[in-house]
């Protein structure tokens, strides 16, 4: 095990893209409260990044998180992203607002790496990250430079990042990504502990399924899954919200829609909520460790829970598989009883 289960065993913990104001303004108090209230409620594996609000993240959880028990918790954060200071510096960067006053500058180099995880130390107030994901390395989103991305990530980030094991600064070395081709190109070429896998294994979005997850477990490369809800479309639905509907950090496809709207019909029949069953849904697949939930507030961390706990047959699960909504293969929750 890599990561920490809640006291309760509910195998989740928060996700910090939030608390970088995605999307929408956080008051620093309702983060700090909400960190505060997570804790309080059994969870001890918490995420962040740089890149979630340049910082501001970090700052947040590392205030709120500062206070309990070290050995207790389990904390990780990503590298791949520089921090540059910049007073000039929109207020308003890569989907997140009111942002701290900093541009991003990429570098996946040794000394970019070192830099990254003390930088982090630094805005977390801690001596060491149980996990260093390596972040966003993948084809889409450094396009014809990807390659050359690739390459280093695997003969220079990944050995940078061992000797920083080696330090005692980073207990664990991952991927954190939402594309299942890097994953696979970094399994078959280097050796490393865990991923956080963003949206590719989800209610609706199959796409790790195949290859990703039998390599994966086969390997012992635990899983974290981020982005269940897929940017949204899965938390909100698509009948009956007035709500923007995302998928993948951006507005949602049709087919994405009418797939949504599919399950949502059978959830309704089956008296089901549909966040209930796009939590319990990927936690059935044995390489799967932990899911981390993107909560803005105190009230979606509790939503989160209760749906973690919500009863469903197993009818509901032969249904979407029989409409051809879940892959056949695809393992399912047991049966509430």
């Amino acid at each position: 095990m890599i990561f920490a289960a809640m006291q309760d065993g509910t195998r989740l913990g928060l996700g910090g893209a939030p608390l970088g104001n995605l999307f929408r303004t956080v008051a620093e108090a309702e983060a700090q409260a909400l960190v505060a209230h997570a804790w309080r409620d059994g969870c001890r594996t918490f995420d962040t990044a740089p890149h979630y609000g340049n910082g501001l993240s970090e700052h947040r959880m590392g205030t709120a998180l500062r206070p309990v028990p070290r050995d207790e918790l389990v904390l990780s954060s990503k590298v791949g992203r520089l921090l540059e200071p910049d007073a000039t510096a929109p207020a308003e960067q890569n989907s997140y607002v009111a942002v701290l006053p900093f541009r991003q500058r990429w570098d996946y180099s040794a000394a970019g790496v070192r830099r990254s995880v003390e930088d982090s130390l630094q805005r977390l107030g801690q001596a060491r990250l149980d996990v260093a994901f390596i972040h966003d390395c993948d084809a889409v989103t450094h396009g014809a430079g990807h390659a050359r991305i690739r390459a280093q990530v695997i003969g220079e980030t990944i050995p940078a990042l061992e000797d920083l094991k080696a330090t005692g600064l980073v207990r664990h070395i991952g991927l954190g990504v939402n594309d299942v081709e890097i994953c696979l190109d970094v399994l078959h070429a280097a050796r490393i502990d865990c991923l956080l896998l963003a949206g590719r294994y989800s209610l609706i979005d199959h796409s790790a399924l195949a290859e990703l997850l039998p390599l994966a477990h086969a390997r012992g490369t635990r899983i974290a899954l981020g982005g269940v809800f897929n940017s949204g479309i899965l938390a909100t639905g698509v009948r009956n919200t007035s709500a923007p509907i995302r998928f993948n950090y951006d507005r949602a496809g049709q087919e994405w829609i009418e797939r949504v709207a599919a399950i949502e019909a059978i959830c309704a029949e089956e008296a089901v909520p549909l966040r209930a069953a796009a939590l319990q849904f990927p936690l059935a697949h044995p390489a799967v460790e932990i899911l981390l939930a993107g909560a803005q507030t105190i009230g979606e961390w509790d939503d989160t829970r209760a749906m973690l706990r919500q009863p469903i047959r197993a009818g509901f699960w032969r249904r979407l598989q029989t409409a051809g909504l879940l892959p056949p293969e695809a393992p399912v929750p047991e049966a509430a009883s």
